[in-house]
């Protein structure tokens, strides 16, 4: 039976991409960086699969490595460099119009959000997730009112201890800033529990993403088509449900690569595809500016790359990308403006796929490898690429 595993390495990007000086980001370079930094660095079983090619097509320079399987390096079109913008233009919707973004809210819009939701929030600034717990977490646990912040991403997040907001009351609070959100083009709301005491808070697992529902995409035509479309990790909130038929969620990367064994070894009875996001790259380590981190789990995913390529037969198309990159040893604490990768295993010889001009190639070559309608969406297939 037909399937397809696509695997999005979230914020594994592979140097800057042409227009990154308009983002702040000339000279960004994810897995460059961590090459050059991190002493005994090595991913075998990537970088035999193309990986290296990847980065030195995104250099500009032609690949001069050996490699297992075809590869080339995506380009986005959108513009925007977060989550929900990378993930959408891989599903075959670019952004024309950027999402809105805010260093914090005008003091009129916190006022709607509180009288929606009931509650008085503190906060309201830019900050990396564990940051502001570390200066407003005290308050928190003190006041009961919900820690309101952002970041350069389109996106209002809430953090609450556990203890003193339960999960239904932070996540009901979430779905009315959507209906704000939604009219504000704001990408996503996200729950941001956590528990903990004052100098150890921790987030927990409880995370939940209300992302704006996206204009169609592949995973519309594929469910429409038959294909089952199976989310693992963040994608179903990502996509906010749409086109997705079964939603698998998890708790890390680790975590990810454990669901993905276990559907490759069911005998699927229709068409399927498997889309699964692993975040630990971006939410722990590159946001984090924790190269150390970045370069163990980039390991650890490796060794598990390495036991997967002999369980996939011609049967199962697969494709390795990211959504953007995070730059551990770059400045602040956003996203970065990179190309990604693009390694693809699919039915004959090995080849280099160039440098694409947008991440919507990656959608294009699904509705080919499962012959349904790419009507309406952007992308050219690298599939049949001679």
């Amino acid at each position: 039976m037909k399937q397809a595993l696509l695997i999005i390495l979230d914020s594994v990007g592979i140097g800057h991409a042409p227009d990154a000086a308009a983002f702040g980001d000339e000279g960004a370079n994810t897995l460059g960086h961590l090459r050059e930094t991190i002493p005994g660095f090595s991913l075998p079983h990537l970088d035999a699969s193309g990986l290296i090619a990847c980065e030195h097509l995104a250099a500009g320079r032609p690949p001069n490595n050996p490699a297992n399987l075809s590869h080339g390096c995506l380009t986005e079109r959108s513009a925007g460099k977060d989550t929900v913008t990378g993930h959408w233009e891989i599903a075959g919707a670019p952004l024309e119009v950027p999402f809105a973004t805010h260093a914090r809210f005008s003091d009129a819009l916190v006022a709607e959000m509180e009288a929606a939701c009931g509650v008085s929030f503190i906060g309201n600034y830019a900050r990396s997730g564990t940051i502001i717990l570390d200066e407003l977490g005290a308050e928190h646990l003190r006041t009961g009112h919900p820690i309101l912040y952002t970041s350069a991403d389109s996106v209002i997040q809430i953090a609450a201890h556990e203890s003193i907001l339960p999960i239904a009351r932070l996540y009901e609070i979430c779905c009315r800033l959507r209906i704000i959100a939604d009219r504000e083009r704001i990408g996503r709301v996200i729950a941001r529990p956590f528990e903990g005491s004052p100098g150890s808070f921790r987030r927990t697992a409880n995370r939940h993403d209300f992302s704006m529902r996206p204009p169609e995409t592949v995973l519309n035509h594929l469910e429409i088509a038959g294909v089952e479309t199976i989310s693992v990790g963040k994608i179903g909130d990502i996509f906010s449900d749409s086109g997705i038929t079964r939603s698998i969620p998890t708790e890390n990367n680790a975590d990810g690569c454990t669901r993905m064994d276990e559907l490759l070894r069911e005998k699927p009875e229709r068409p399927r595809l498997i889309l699964t996001n692993l975040v630990d790259f971006d939410s722990l380590y590159g946001h984090r500016r924790d190269p150390a981190g970045y370069a163990r789990a980039l390991v650890e995913f490796d060794d598990w790359f390495g036991a997967l390529l002999p369980r996939l037969d011609d049967e199962t198309l697969l494709i390795l990308t990211a959504d953007h990159g995070n730059d551990p040893t770059w400045t602040g604490t956003d996203h970065t403006r990179e190309r990604v990768p693009l390694l693809v295993k699919m039915p004959g010889e090995a080849q280099s796929l160039g440098a694409r001009d947008t991440f919507a190639d990656v959608a294009a070559t699904l509705t080919e490898w499962f012959a349904v309608s790419n009507e309406g969406l952007a992308g050219k297939s690298f599939l049949s690429q001679s």
